[in-house]
């Protein structure tokens, strides 16, 4: 992927003022930018940085790139392209503004500033700022040079550099997918875990409802046992009061044969009363009587005593009868009596027996009514042991440990993925790969700028430095100049890979007074030699405050000077 960068521009940003501030890329090979200091000459990485990265290239604070005279509108644009596609990315300050336009259209912001940054280093530039700063830009003062850099931000800028940074991103992917799994498998096992534990409760709750039934049964078994038992009672006494009916029965035939004597012997006792009260009368009627009622005659006296004694011995034979009567009729209602009591025994014994018997039918009503229940519990203790509620859990256990089953397969693949994604695996072998042409293209460098050292980095980018008499050396043990030929020549050597992998190429290289600082005269000179050997392809920016036996080595100058308190250019080819 070749990034040709167009054209930048700029207004109240810093010490430029409201008027547009544009930068041409493309148009010259080589351009020196000069000026004086704080003229604004190094402006234009910052409103790079800025425009495309959202930060300055200075250790300066967001909010101080804002012109302090103007204090709003600070606006930037950057226009660059990626293969056949043209972008631009327009940010500012004062209103905040963050706009990425292709082909012309904006492309959608309806994601976070965050993700819309994101996408614009991931998927347009597939340059962070850190490799920016390494391949396109070399700075002075503020730029942490290769060497400086912590293992980890050199190991990102190669992965930029090899276009490997996609393993990273897959690392990174399959991490956040090893712990979504993790969790999933977690998830799962909770599921799991739920589920068996649904199902000894199901099976708890069962037994303890076979319990319950066993128990129920156990008692209703006892209660048919007490009902039959009663009922046997029952039948008992009814035997028995009916043997004692039996009895009863022949005394009550010889109490009501007796109650019939009792009625003719009242009957009889009736009409001896009337007989006897009819002889009274006629006595009566012989004593007192003179003449005869019926014919008026005289009744002699003679026929009146012997009337009186006739009538006198029937009275007294009819009241002897009447005695003899009355003693056999207290006889008689004593068996009436008798009678009457036994009746009401008997009356009594056949309730019982009615009130037994209908008692007995309850009772095996209600024995049926419980073997039916018992029949019914039985049936229900010998159905199957598992519930619908304990299957449908089974089914969901089985279900789920084939998900986990298939999970912890995937877990295993993706561990394994992501070990040979991580930095030991394949991007060790694929770095291991092209150590050795850094190391020659670095050395290659060095020796172009006439510094004599076997410079080696090895797979985890420590750096191994030799003399010409194996003296064995650290960055940090050179001069500020050595220190920066290791720089140029590492910067050369990250923009000869990115070419050579058409990975993080770009046609722009910006060097922000490197002559000024550390390179004397020989190196500068070396340097130049290096600068005309990738000029053909490049677009390269010196900045510098000198412009002296340098002006005559570039296609254009810009210069840049101070009116009025703001920054303004003046291109040499006006």
């Amino acid at each position: 992927m070749t990034i040709i960068f167009k054209e930048v521009r700029w207004k109240n940003l810093l010490s430029t003022g409201n008027a547009w501030t544009t930068i041409s890329l493309t148009k010259h090979s080589s351009t020196l930018i000069v000026g004086e200091n704080g003229a604004g000459k190094s402006t234009i990485l910052d409103a790079l940085c800025f425009g495309l990265y959202g930060r300055p290239f200075r250790k300066i604070n967001k909010p101080q790139l804002v012109n302090t005279i103007n204090q709003r509108n600070m606006l930037v644009e950057v226009e660059f392209n990626v293969g056949s596609k043209e972008y631009k990315v327009v940010r500012g300050m004062k209103p905040n503004v963050f706009q990425i336009y292709s082909d012309g259209s904006m492309i959608n912001q309806d994601a976070k500033a965050k993700d819309y940054q994101d996408y614009l280093e991931r998927i347009i530039l597939q340059l962070n700022y850190k490799s920016f700063t390494q391949i396109v830009v070399l700075g002075s003062s503020t730029f942490v040079p290769f060497m400086q850099l912590k293992a980890s931000d050199r190991r990102e800028v190669i992965e930029d550099l090899l276009d490997i940074r996609i393993f990273s991103t897959m690392n990174r992917l399959l991490k956040d997918r090893l712990s979504d799994n993790k969790s999933s498998l977690r998830e799962i096992g909770f599921k799991i875990d739920i589920c068996r534990e649904k199902i000894d409760l199901n099976n708890h709750y069962l037994q303890e409802q076979r319990d319950a039934l066993t128990a129920d049964i156990k008692d209703k078994s006892q209660r048919i046992v007490m009902l039959e038992e009663e009922n046997q009672l029952l039948k008992d006494e009814i035997t028995t009061l009916e043997a004692e009916l039996l009895v009863l029965e022949e005394s009550i035939a010889f109490g009501q044969k007796k109650e019939h004597q009792l009625t003719k012997m009242k009957t009889i006792e009736g009409a001896l009363a009337v007989k006897i009260e009819k002889i009274d009368s006629d006595i009566s009627f012989y004593a007192t009587a003179t003449n005869c009622p019926s014919c008026e005659q005289n009744i002699e006296h003679d026929h009146k005593n012997l009337m009186i004694e006739k009538k006198s011995k029937i009275l007294k034979e009819t009241t002897e009868g009447m005695e003899l009567l009355e003693a056999e009729l207290i006889k008689l209602n004593a068996y009436a009596k008798q009678l009457s009591s036994d009746m009401k025994i008997v009356r009594n014994k056949n309730g019982k027996i009615v009130g037994n018997r209908a008692t007995i039918n309850s009772n095996q009503k209600q024995a049926d009514a419980i073997a039916q229940e018992i029949m019914a519990m039985e049936d229900k203790l010998n159905t199957e042991d598992v519930s619908p509620i304990s299957q449908d859990a089974l089914t969901e256990v089985a279900h789920h440990e084939a998900l986990k089953e298939e999970m912890s397969r995937n877990q295993e693949v993706l561990s394994l993925a992501y070990d040979l994604l991580k930095d030991g695996g394949i991007k060790t072998a694929v770095i291991r790969q092209y150590i050795p042409i850094m190391n020659k293209l670095i050395n290659k460098y060095l020796a172009s700028m006439d510094f004599f050292v076997n410079f080696e980095l090895n797979e985890n980018f420590d750096e191994s430095i030799k003399s010409r008499y194996r003296d064995e050396f650290s960055y940090a043990s050179f001069s500020e100049g050595e220190k920066l030929r290791i720089d140029l020549s590492l910067l050369f050597t990250w923009r000869a890979i990115a070419k050579l992998l058409n990975s993080a190429h770009t046609n722009l290289l910006i060097l922000d007074e490197i002559f000024d600082s550390s390179l004397d005269a020989a190196g500068t000179e070396e340097f130049m030699k290096i600068l005309d050997q990738i000029v053909g392809d490049a677009n390269i920016f010196i900045i510098s405050h000198r412009s002296h036996n340098l002006a005559d080595k570039f296609d254009n100058i810009i210069t840049f000077e101070k009116h009025k308190n703001f920054s303004q250019p003046t291109f040499g080819d006006e």
